[in-house]
Parts: structure tokens; sequence; C-alpha cells
């Protein structure tokens, strides 16, 4: 019988793993935001006449939505590798 291994998730490499799952798709929100902005020039007028805070909401929510999403992958890549032997 194989002793019963920890889960790599809650190990300090499991931790690190998923913030930089988190920190991508931050950076991948970021970039979309950008795309966007530069591809649909609606879009851009709308942040001009919106003000600072239509920048700040747009910014943090494509961001959020983004590094959500791929934490929450990070830790199914995560688990996944763990059941493999």
């Amino acid at each position: 019988m194989r002793p019963k291994k920890s889960s790599s998730l809650i190990s300090p490499s499991g931790v690190i793993k998923v913030v930089t799952h988190a920190m991508m798709g931050a950076a991948l929100g970021l970039a979309l935001g950008l795309l966007l902005i530069l591809s649909n020039p609606a879009v851009a007028n709308l942040l001009i006449h919106g003000g600072h805070q239509a920048v700040v909401v747009f910014v943090l929510t494509l961001v959020t939505t983004f590094a959500i999403g791929a934490t929450l992958t990070g830790i199914v890549f995560i688990i996944a590798e763990d059941k493999e032997f």
C-alpha cells in the first residue's frame, strides 16, 4: 500500500504556482483591455468621456475576471497533476 502523499496545492510551491496563474490572468486581462481599446474606437471614446472612474472600472473588471479564471484553472491543473502517477 502506498503512503498517502500530501497535496502539492497546500505546499509553498503550490501556493507559488497558484499565484503565478493569477498573475498570468491579470496580465492577460490587461493585454485584452489594451487590445480592445486599440481595435475598437467606440470603447476608447467611452473611456475618454467616462472619466477616471470609467477607466478604473474597465481595468479592474477585466483584470479580476481574468485573474480569477486563471487561478481556478491553475488549481484544476495542479490537482490533475497530483492525481497522475
